[in-house]
C-alpha cells in the first residue's frame, strides 16, 4: 500500500525545502525524482548543483515522464514536481501549433500517476498552485492551468496527507 503526501503552494513558498526535510525524516536514503526537462546548458548546470546540494544520501533519478518504470518498492520518493511533470506531457501533446486536448493529456498523466503509486512506497509530491493568480489572457496558459489544477485535485483526492505551504509555513489541510 502506498502512502501519498502532497505538498502544494505558490512559487517560492518553501515547498521543496519542506518536502526534502520530510523525506529525510522518513528515510536515511530517500529517492529524489526530478521531472524537469533539460531545456538548455544553464538548466543542466542548475540540476547538477541541486544534486550536489542534496548530497550522497539521496538516490537521484532524472525522469521527465515515465516515473513508474522505476522500482521504488519500500522506498521514500520525493517527486519534484508535478507541475514540470504535467508540462512535459502537455508540450509533447502539442503538434503543429495546435493546442493540446487537456482531457486526453490529463488521462495520460493520471494513468501514469496510478501506475507509479501502485507501488508499495511513500511518495511525496511537490506541486504549484498556478491557478490562484487569476485567469491568463493566453489560451495555451489557460489550458495548462486547467490541466495542472485538475491533476492537483486528482492527486489530493488520492493523498493521505496534503500540506499547503504559505510563506515557508506548512499548513496541513488533509491528514
Amino acid at each position: 500500500m502506498s502512502n501519498i503526501i502532497l505538498i502544494t503552494g505558490g512559487q517560492r513558498s518553501g515547498k521543496s525545502s519542506y518536502a526534502e526535510q520530510l523525506a529525510l525524516q522518513l528515510s536515511d536514503h530517500p529517492v529524489y525524482m526530478a521531472t524537469a526537462r533539460v531545456w538548455d546548458e544553464e538548466f543542466r548546470i542548475r540540476i547538477l548543483r541541486h544534486q550536489e546540494r542534496r548530497g550522497p544520501c539521496w538516490t537521484n533519478i532524472e525522469e521527465e515522464k515515465w516515473l513508474s518504470r522505476h522500482d521504488l518498492t519500500g522506498r521514500v520518493a520525493l517527486v519534484d514536481c508535478l507541475t514540470l511533470w504535467c508540462t512535459n506531457f502537455f508540450f509533447d501533446a502539442t503538434h503543429d501549433n495546435e493546442l493540446p486536448d487537456v482531457n486526453i493529456v490529463l488521462e495520460e498523466v493520471k494513468a501514469e500517476f496510478d501506475r507509479l503509486t501502485a507501488q508499495d512506497a511513500t511518495f511525496i509530491f511537490v506541486t504549484n498552485e498556478i491557478g490562484s493568480g487569476g485567469v491568463s489572457d493566453n489560451a495555451l496558459q489557460r489550458r495548462f492551468t486547467d490541466l495542472q489544477g485538475w491533476m492537483n485535485q486528482y492527486v489530493a483526492s488520492k493523498a493521505n496527507t496534503v500540506v499547503l505551504m504559505v510563506s515557508g509555513i506548512p499548513v496541513k489541510i488533509k491528514d
